[in-house]
C-alpha cells in the first residue's frame, strides 16, 4: 500500500511544554504528514529555536534528546547564531488525537495552534510527545548537526502490523555504526555493550507505550537484536590484525574507567576520542576524552556550554588568563576564531602506564574548575561584572 506524504507551510509561533510544566516557545516552520489511504501514520514538525534555547533542550534531554541517543556533530560545533533547526516526529499512539478531531489534515498546524491557546497543557504540545529526528544549523562554512537514535528507528514503525525485528535490528546497527565509526574493529566490548543496553532501553521505553504486540513479540525481537550485536562483535574482533592490538592501553583504559564510572559516551568516527555529557551545579556541557597512542598521551576536555561573542572575546581572555594564573593541573583555552572555551587536562604517560586513578583525578579535576568558573563567565559576558572582580 502505497504512502503520501503533505506538507503544510506554518511560519508561526507555538508554545509546547515540558515535563516541568514550564513554557517553551518555538517558531514552526512546516508540519509533515505521512498517510497511507486515508490513515495518518506520521506527523512531522520542523521547528526553529535560538542555540541559547536549545542549550537548555540539551541539558534537559527535552524531545527525547537523550546524550546517547544523538549522532556526532557532521561538521563541528553549533554557533552562538543563526538559528537551529530541529525536526520532530509525533509518538504514534498520539496520531488519534489529529485525526479525531480535525475535519481535514490541513486544519492541523491551524489545531495546534488553538490547543496552545485553549488547553496549554495538551498532551500534544508535551516536549516529550516528541521524538528529535535530527537538528541542524546554517553557518557561514556551511551546514553542521547530527541525527538521532529516532531517524534510524522511527517511532512510526511501531505502528505497522507485522513489524519485523529485521527493521528494527538494521535501524539500531546503522545509528551504532554512524555514531561511533565505520571500522567497528577499533571499539572495545564495553563499547557495544554499553550502545547495546542504551538503544534497547529507548526500544523498550517506546514500545511500552506504543506497540500493540505481545511480550513475548518484543522479547523476540529484542532476543534478534542481541543475536545480530553479538555477531557483529564477533565479526569486529576477528578481523583485527596481531599487530594492532599490542598497544591499546590508553583506549582501553580510558574506556574501561568511562563505563565503570557509569559515564554515558559515544566514540567519534574515525578517532579515539569518546563525546560524553556532564552536569555539574551550573550547567551541562560536552567533554571529550582522547587517546593519542602513539605520543602516549591522554587528553580530557570541558567544552564550555556558553559560545562568546566576537565582541567579549578580549574580555574573556582577560578573565580566562587571570584564572589560569597559578592553576595546577589543566588549563583554560578560548578559540578567538570561533568563541569556544575549553578546559583541558593531560597526561603523558610514556614510559609507564596509565590507570583509571590517573585518569580519575585529571576528569573530576577538569570539570570541577569548568564547574567552578562558570557563573563568573556569564557574568563577565553579561557585562555585570569586570574579569578581576569575577576570580575574587
Amino acid at each position: 500500500m502505497t504512502t503520501h506524504t503533505e506538507h503544510y507551510h506554518l511560519n508561526s509561533e507555538l508554545t509546547l511544554h515540558t515535563p516541568s510544566h514550564s513554557p517553551l516557545p518555538i517558531h514552526t516552520v512546516t508540519l509533515a504528514l505521512t498517510k497511507q489511504a486515508q490513515t495518518l501514520t506520521e506527523c512531522r514538525l520542523t521547528f526553529q529555536i535560538t542555540p541559547e534555547l536549545y542549550q537548555r533542550i540539551e541539558t534537559e534531554a527535552l524531545f527525547n534528546l537523550k546524550p546517547e541517543l544523538r549522532g556526532s556533530l557532521s561538521n563541528g560545533n553549533f554557533q552562538p547564531e543563526p538559528s537551529i533547526e530541529i525536526e520532530a516526529t509525533l509518538q504514534p499512539d498520539l496520531l488519534p488525537n489529529l485525526t479525531e478531531t480535525i475535519i481535514n489534515f490541513d486544519q492541523a498546524g491551524v489545531y495546534l495552534q488553538n490547543l496552545s491557546q485553549q488547553q496549554p497543557d495538551h498532551q500534544l504540545l508535551s516536549t516529550e510527545s516528541w521524538f528529535a529526528l535530527q537538528v541542524k544549523q546554517t553557518q557561514e562554512s556551511g551546514e553542521t548537526g547530527y541525527r538521532t537514535f529516532w531517524s534510524y528507528l522511527n517511532p512510526s514503525l511501531l505502528l505497522k502490523e507485522n513489524i519485523s525485528s529485521e527493521e528494527i535490528t538494521e535501524g539500531m546497527v546503522n545509528f551504532f555504526k554512524d555514531s561511533v565509526d565505520t571500522n567497528l574493529s577499533e571499539i572495545t566490548q564495553n563499547s557495544f555493550t554499553q550502545s547495546l543496553a542504551e538503544m534497547t532501553k529507548a526500544f523498550e521505553e517506546l514500545a511500552d507505550t506504543t506497540l500493540s504486540a505481545t511480550e513475548e513479540t518484543i522479547s523476540e525481537i529484542m532476543e534478534d537484536v542481541t543475536n545480530t550485536f553479538e555477531e557483529l562483535v564477533d565479526t569486529a574482533y576477528e578481523s583485527i590484525p596481531e599487530d594492532t592490538t599490542s598497544n591499546p592501553e590508553i583506549f582501553e583504559e580510558m574506556v574501561n574507567f568511562f563505563t565503570e564510572d557509569d559515564w554515558c559516551y559515544t566514540k567519534l568516527k574515525g578517532e579515539p576520542i569518546l563525546r560524553l555529557a556532564f552536569e555539574g551545579e551550573n550547567g551541562q556541557w560536552n567533554c571529550y576524552a582522547k587517546a593519542r597512542e602513539k605520543q602516549q598521551q591522554f587528553i580530557f576536555y570541558s567544552i564550555c556550554p556558553i559560545n562568546v561573542p566576537k565582541n567579549k572575546r578580549k574580555t574573556v581572555s582577560e578573565f580566562l588568563t587571570r584564572a589560569n594564573s597559578g592553576m595546577i593541573i589543566g588549563n583554560f583555552e578560548l578559540d578567538f576564531n570561533s568563541g569556544e572555551i575549553c578546559y583541558k587536562t593531560s597526561i603523558d604517560v610514556s614510559g609507564d602506564y596509565i590507570s583509571s586513578a590517573l585518569i580519575k583525578q585529571l576528569v573530576y579535576t577538569n570539570v570541577m574548575m569548568m564547574d567552578k568558573y562558570l557563573p563568573g563567565l556569564r557574568s563577565v559576558i553579561s557585562e555585570k561584572i569586570l574579569p578581576e572582580d569575577a576570580i575574587r
